[in-house]
């Protein structure tokens, strides 16, 4: 095979990954949902990188090689996150040629951190809390991700998802379409977790663009939690991002730690899917929200699955080890991951 043809292929390889980006499946949870109430779960973790920040990431790269802020083999992307936007920047760019650092919280779970070292990520570690802050005097992996890259924009780009429109952009475009039209049009309300915003301003903006009567809710954590890839608006301020289209939401809930892990055993003996925290939140506020309504189409986005997860869940007392893994073997709709 000649160099040519080597080219070719390896280039063909990483679209084939990249092309997998988005047209995640949606599922009904029958067991759940009864005649007039409907519960729909987006499985995120579907995007080759194993989460919703897939879609985000991909937004936010293409829109710096636009703009000529990315130059392919020469540029370091460097971010602060607790760990999926980490992990799929990392991937993606990779794949587009770019060295990546990672600014991250010590709390993150070993799982994730190993995963960002196997795709190629530098770790800088803080001790924030699980999610990196907004707000001064709290933001300590935003500053060091900003004190690393400032002095040299030369070499390095902070793509800041906190405040990127590519990320509302990335579900305007895609996840709010893809929702719309699994539903047949006949989702009427939709849920998901709160970190940057990116996601229900983006898709919630979709939504009501389409149908002003569709109710958005807002899932934040409680203050002190251990769901990854969540916040609480009381311990950090909400993000530019979040701010520049706050008023699409239509109600919010505070998802404790004990409901949300409790949720995550639920689903998996229920439904037989092993979810992340955050999806566990996602849909406990769901369940709590059903006990008032006598009808509707409920969508809620289920951000990872739970195989970055392992080492929280046994600490929590969710799963002995040997359960941990006979589900992870045994739950369906988890597919292979491109790392």
């Amino acid at each position: 095979m000649n160099k040519m043809t080597t080219t070719t292929f390896a280039e063909s390889n990483k679209n084939k990954i990249l092309d997998r980006i988005g047209n995640t499946p949606l599922i009904e949870l029958k067991s759940f949902s009864s005649d007039k109430i409907k519960i729909f779960a987006k499985l995120e973790w579907y995007n080759p990188f194993g989460s919703v920040k897939d879609r985000a990431s991909y937004w936010m790269i293409k829109n710096a090689e636009d703009k000529k802020l990315l130059k392919r083999d020469k540029s370091i992307i460097i971010e602060p996150t607790s760990g999926n936007t980490g992990i799929a920047l990392t991937g993606i760019a990779s794949n587009l040629g770019y060295k990546v650092e990672i600014v991250i919280p010590e709390k993150v779970s070993e799982e994730t951190k190993n995963i960002l070292r196997k795709l190629g990520a530098t770790l800088h570690e803080t001790s924030d809390d699980l999610c990196p802050r907004v707000g001064a005097g709290t933001d300590q992996s935003i500053a060091l991700a900003y004190a690393i890259s400032k002095p040299r924009p030369d070499i390095y780009y902070m793509p800041n998802q906190y405040e990127n429109d590519s990320n509302f952009l990335s579900h305007y475009q895609s996840t709010g379409p893809e929702i719309w039209e699994q539903t047949q049009g006949k989702v009427t309300h939709f849920f998901t977790g709160c970190g940057t915003g990116g996601t229900i301003t983006g898709i919630g903006t979709y939504l009501k663009e389409k149908d002003n009567k569709v109710k958005v809710i807002a899932i934040q954590a409680q203050q002190n939690h251990l769901l990854q890839g969540l916040r609480n608006f009381e311990e950090s301020s909400k993000p530019e991002l979040f701010l520049r289209r706050e008023k699409v939401i239509d109600d919010w809930y505070t998802a404790t730690n004990e409901k949300s892990f409790q949720m995550v055993k639920e689903l998996r003996e229920k439904e037989n899917i092993l979810v992340g925290p955050s999806s566990g939140a996602v849909m406990a506020s769901m369940m709590d929200y059903v006990k008032d309504m006598d009808e509707g189409v409920f969508v809620g986005i289920f951000a990872d699955d739970g195989r970055k997860f392992k080492s929280l869940y046994l600490q929590q007392n969710l799963f002995t080890e040997q359960e941990y893994i006979k589900y992870l073997n045994n739950c369906i709709m988890l597919p292979s991951l491109a790392y």
